[in-house]
Formats: C-alpha cells, structure tokens, sequence
C-alpha cells in the first residue's frame, strides 16, 4: 500500500505506521481553529523530532514527502491533493481505496494514487460533505456537493456501494474557454463559431445537447459570451458552473432537501421565480425534468435568446428527451401541442461529442425551422464528418456546412449582423 503526494513522489509503505501515528498525535495536541501556518509548523516539528529520537533514516526528499502526505490528510483532501492541482487532470474517480483513475487530455487512466484504507477514503468524502454542511451514511449514502473553487463532487458508499465508497470529482475549469479557443482546439470550424456567434446576438434560442463530459457547459459559457453587456441575466443551475462576463447577472443555484427531507428548491422553483425578475435571458445549466415546459413557455414569450443544454446522443434525440420532460410536467398534452411548443421555442440545437480519442467536438449544428402536423422540421447547417483515424488514434474528418440556408440569416440581417455566406455555401 502506498501514500502518494504527487504524480510522481510516492511515501514508502514502510512508512504509513509512522506517518498515521503523528498524524494522531497531532489531532490530540493540536488546539481547535488551529491556523494553516500552524498546522504545518507542528507537522515539520513533529516529524523532525520522531526521526531524530526513533531513529528512522529518511532523506532529506522523504522527509519532506512525509510533510506533505500528513499535510494534505489534516488539511485537505488526502492523497487527492496532487491531482486537484494539476491543472491537466479534468476528472477524478475514485473506486475505493485502491483504485483511483483520472481523465487527463480527454482521455482515462489509472494511477498509483492509493488511499491507506477504507476508512481514509471515508474520511476524506466526510470532509469534502462537512465543508458545504451535508452528511454522508448509511441513512443518507450518496451526496452531491461543491467544493470551494467550483469543482462538482458525487460520492456515494456502502451499502449502495458494494466494493467500497466510491468519490468522483470534475474540476472546474481555471481558464474560461472562449469561441477562438474552441476553434483552435479543434472543437469546430471559424464558420460554425461566426454563425454562433451571430445566432446569440439575433437572440437565437438555442440548446446544447450531448453526453456526459462532451463539453456542454464549456461551449455554453462561451456563447454567452456575446450576449450584450445591458441585458439582465438570469443563471439557474443544480450546481455552479458558469461563468459569465457581463456585469448585469443573477446567480441562481438549486437547494436538496436537509436531513429531514424539507427544504428542497428545484429548478422549475427557481425559474418560474425567475421570470417574476424581469430577466432579457435565462441561462439553465441543464433542464433534466419538467422544467422544460417552462422554459419554453418563457422562450415563446419575451426571453427570446435564452440558453440551456440537455443530455442526449443527437439533435433529434434532444427533441425526444424535451418531449419526455414537458410530458413530466403535464401529462395530458397532446404531442402536436409539445412540438408545436419546441418549434416555435427553440431556433437551434449545437450538439457536442468526446469522441474515442478523447476529443470534443461540435459534430452537428441544427437549425429547428418549424413542424408540420404531428412532425418537428428540422435541418443540419454543419456537420463534422469523419474520414478515419490517424497513425497516433486520432480521428480525422472535417468540419462541413450541408449547403441548406439558414433561417437565422434573415435575422441577422435585420439586426445588422455581418455574416459572409460563404460559410454556408458549400455543399457536401
């Protein structure tokens, strides 16, 4: 078993007798509200004084690891300190005490990150809960929580784990993302990123569809980047993520319910409460139930504009999922009713994908231009089509408009938006 500091300094096993036994003696001795400064000048203290009178033979190097590892366990999040602060390591998910596996660059892989034991782990989750005042345990066994630089956690243990608690954290991004970024990233073409920002400030609705971890939430923080600095906007989210720019917002964040099972605030409360605000735009982190039908009851009446995202595969399967959250909502409404709403809601849908490789990419921009009977119209303005994968896995393929016109050119012209059309001219 290993105590590991860092990516590449790992405490030797020999030396986790000692290292829990100062750790112990200094939880005695150490007063409450104790400063960091303190914390740490009586770990260095401590650790220089039982290598001296017990003899141990540590090098100058596994002292100081030694340091660190006690460190991060009574002041932070154990042996995950090193991963947090690698700033290329996106995700964290810990499979019990034994197995820790991050995302770095898009893809997954496994590290020599071990926890000493279960109960480590459990202390760690614990401390992670304490901090935003929830409890995990047998009576509540899975906790979502936010740790204080914005990161998302989930955890959930026995005995709805069955092979040990299991912790999953997706950090929150230090560098906010732009449209120029994204398209030097690869994510999408210079025409896609002209059109979209164009279709935000013709106050386009739009919706950001994909799956887990496929760069939702980065490229709805980069469109809203373009909505003008006067307007009022209104975020809402299940737990913070966005960042916007503008100087006139409305952070909104929903509430679980407390150990007695009260208190709970959702989404739907938090929006219809919105809309008495007088919000130009609402900006939904993700619709996931019957807040769906309210969202485009705002859409179809004065919050044109408006941005949020869901989970699904593609942009049809968006306009399934929509359909299945408005029914949540109200169950008698006839689908022709629901469609007719999504069409004259939504303009457009931006879908985004990790691929296998372990890059994002905006593999489908569609334009939703009405319904017809029971049928929702819809048509592709870009696609990313694939051709192969390259000598190192990458995959390879291009960035195509589909040649059809857009119906949101005519807005931007009446807005004055200049979009050369040779971005959408050519065909496949």
């Amino acid at each position: 078993m290993t105590v590991q500091t860092s990516l590449g300094d790992v405490v030797s096993p020999a030396l986790t007798p000692l290292k829990t036994a100062i750790q112990n003696q200094l939880i005695k001795r150490l007063p409450p509200g104790s400063s960091h400064e303190q914390v740490r000048a009586a770990i260095e203290q401590e650790v220089a004084i039982r290598v001296t009178t017990e003899r141990h033979l540590l090098t100058d190097t596994q002292q100081r690891q030694l340091v660190e590892a006690i460190r991060d366990d009574m002041l932070g999040l154990g042996p995950l300190e090193a991963l947090l602060a690698d700033r290329t390591v996106s995700e964290i998910m810990v499979n019990g005490h034994q197995s820790v596996w991050i995302e770095k660059r898009g893809r997954l892989q496994q590290t020599e990150v071990r926890f000493e034991d279960e109960s480590h782990l459990l202390r760690i989750i614990q401390r992670i809960v304490g901090r935003v005042g929830r409890r995990i345990d047998e009576s509540a066994p899975m906790v979502d929580a936010r740790l204080p630089d914005g990161s998302r956690v989930n955890a959930i243990i026995p005995p709805l784990a069955l092979d040990g608690a299991v912790l999953t954290i997706r950090k929150f991004p230090v560098d906010r993302l732009d449209l120029p970024a994204l398209v030097g990233l690869g994510a999408m073409s210079d025409g896609m990123a002209l059109f979209l920002q164009c279709c935000v400030q013709a106050r386009c609705s739009i919706l950001v569809s994909g799956g887990t971890g496929s760069g939702k939430t980065t490229l709805l923080n980069a469109l809203s980047g373009f909505i003008p600095a006067g307007e009022r906007l209104i975020t809402i989210e299940d737990a913070a993520e966005l960042q916007m720019q503008q100087a006139h917002v409305v952070r909104l964040e929903t509430r679980t319910a407390n150990q007695e099972g009260q208190g709970a605030v959702t989404i739907e409360q938090l929006l219809r409460n919105a809309l008495r605000m007088r919000p130009d735009r609402v900006i939904i982190g993700e619709v996931r139930g019957p807040e769906a039908l309210t969202m485009l009851q705002a859409m179809n009446t004065g919050h044109e504009g408006s941005l949020t995202t869901v989970h699904a595969n593609t942009p049809r399967d968006a306009i399934s999922r929509l359909e299945t959250m408005v029914l949540m909502a109200s169950a008698n409404l006839p689908f022709r009713a629901i469609r007719e709403q999504i069409g004259s809601a939504l303009d457009l849908i931006v879908q985004t994908e990790r691929l296998s490789d372990g890059s994002r990419r905006v593999t489908a921009i569609s334009e939703i231009t009405g319904s017809e009977g029971d049928v929702l119209l819809m048509q592709d303005v870009f696609q990313f089509r694939r051709s192969g994968r390259g000598a190192d896995g990458t995959i390879l393929g291009e960035f195509r408009p589909t040649g059809l016109r857009p119906r949101a050119i005519e807005r931007f012209q009446l807005m004055g938006l200049d979009f050369p059309l040779q971005h959408i001219a050519t065909p496949f």
